[in-house]
């Protein structure tokens, strides 16, 4: 398991912006990954003492950053910067993920990558 001592030499967010608190399974192809924060009420990205259902799309994209992170240390070479582009085909089952019992957890697959980005399916449960 990778921790998120782990994970924070792998993003540039930092302190409680850094989502993901462990890397359960990665391999070339996908990660799993698991948060606890989303219940926390000094969470950063709570408005008006909750946290909207639009920030799985944020845990989505930091699982994709830690899984290109893993992949270049794993090929010898530095951590890359990216940047989230879009969100496509999205679909929100609840009100609020601060009411959500449990831990935060995100599948993601990388369905290409080439020099140029990368696009990736994730699902946040």
């Amino acid at each position: 398991m990778i921790t998120r001592a782990q994970i924070l030499d792998l993003v540039p967010h930092q302190g409680a912006m850094c989502l993901w608190d462990e890397v359960v399974a990665f391999d070339a192809q996908s990660i799993h990954l698991r948060a606890f924060n989303h219940r926390d009420p000094t969470h950063p990205l709570r408005h008006r003492d909750r946290l909207p259902p639009r920030h799985p799309g944020g845990y989505g994209g930091q699982a994709v950053a830690v899984h290109g992170g893993l992949l270049a240390r794993q090929a010898g070479e530095g951590v890359k910067p990216g940047m989230l582009v879009a969100l496509r085909d999205v679909t929100l089952h609840v009100d609020r993920i601060d009411e959500l019992f449990g831990a935060l957890e995100v599948s993601a697959q990388c369905l290409m990558a080439d020099t140029s980005g990368s696009q990736y399916r994730f699902l946040v449960t």
